[in-house]
């Protein structure tokens, strides 16, 4: 029960896409894909997930998910794009993703063409549901508190955290979004810490390298509960929730939340196009 990972890293947006493979077939994942983004000249383009996609038929593989740990606010997804490529696949969510939704189809004004119910996405995992990725048994669990849509897989040993673990010495991610909560997130992270063994390789979906280390994406359970900055064993939630806020006070808006989110909420489509046959992404003024 131990799927191969291979990482791949988008420096414009410091995110980490896995392509996760059955290593007894051809079976396989792709989890959180980034779809370039060229805000100055608004065109988007594939060349970063093509990357992924060169490996994967390389491999002659059968890529039969693809999984968002939550609707992201720093970079626009390409599950769409990745569907095209493999028509079978499952784009798959939390089922919090309806709560997202909703908190922001009326920043965006979104009219009677948006359903704020999930059916963008092929499927909504609940919290402890079960898949298969080949012959290696796959469970979802809920992480809310960053966003709450936030969930991580749990594929044979491997742990995919989305947003809410960094590396240990990157700590946990801002919890200031709309439906965000540190004190809900501190709960989810010690959930995981207490429920999976020390050896769960952890991989997670963002590093910046603090204090100029080379970008990593791999560490494990007991790493993290022995050494991250914000939520390692003996850290309290009164604490951690001060701590939290006060950082979060500080942090300017992502560079990309308008156009991500109105993106993402949409499972990685882009907005429909208008009569005149273009599509376009709204900046509401003053509201987020």
């Amino acid at each position: 029960m131990k799927p191969d990972v291979l990482p791949f890293f988008h420096a414009d947006s410091n995110t980490w896409t896995y392509l996760v493979r059955d290593p007894s077939g051809t079976a396989a994942a792709i989890i959180d894909p980034v779809l370039d983004f060229d805000a100055k000249a608004a065109r988007t383009s594939t060349a970063s997930v093509q990357k992924v996609v060169d490996v994967a038929r390389e491999r002659d593989l059968d890529v039969q998910w693809i999984l968002e740990t939550h609707a992201h606010a720093d970079h626009l997804s390409a599950a769409q794009w990745l569907k095209s490529q493999w028509p079978g696949a499952t784009v798959a969510i939390g089922e919090g993703i309806r709560d997202v939704q909703r908190a922001f189809a009326p920043v965006f004004n979104l009219d009677n063409e948006f359903c704020a119910d999930g059916s963008q996405f092929d499927r909504l995992f609940a919290d402890g549901d079960i898949f298969r990725i080949g012959t290696i048994d796959a469970r979802v669990i809920a992480v809310p508190g960053h966003t709450s849509d936030s969930c991580a897989y749990l594929i044979g040993d491997a742990l995919f955290t989305g947003d809410s673990l960094f590396m240990p010495d990157g700590g946990t991610a801002r919890c200031d979004f709309p439906g965000g909560d540190a004190r809900t997130l501190f709960r989810s992270i010690r959930r995981l810490f207490e429920s999976l063994p020390d050896d769960t390789r952890v991989f997670v979906c963002h590093d910046y390298g603090p204090g100029g280390r080379e970008v990593a994406c791999e560490t494990t359970i007991g790493a993290q509960r022995r050494d991250n900055i914000h939520v390692r064993d003996g850290a309290t939630e009164d604490d951690y929730v001060a701590l939290r806020t006060a950082r979060d006070a500080t942090l300017p808006m992502p560079a990309l939340i308008l156009p991500a989110v109105q993106t993402n909420i949409r499972a990685g489509a882009l907005p429909p196009p208008e009569p005149n046959g273009v599509r376009y992404l709204k900046i509401p003024i003053d509201r987020i």
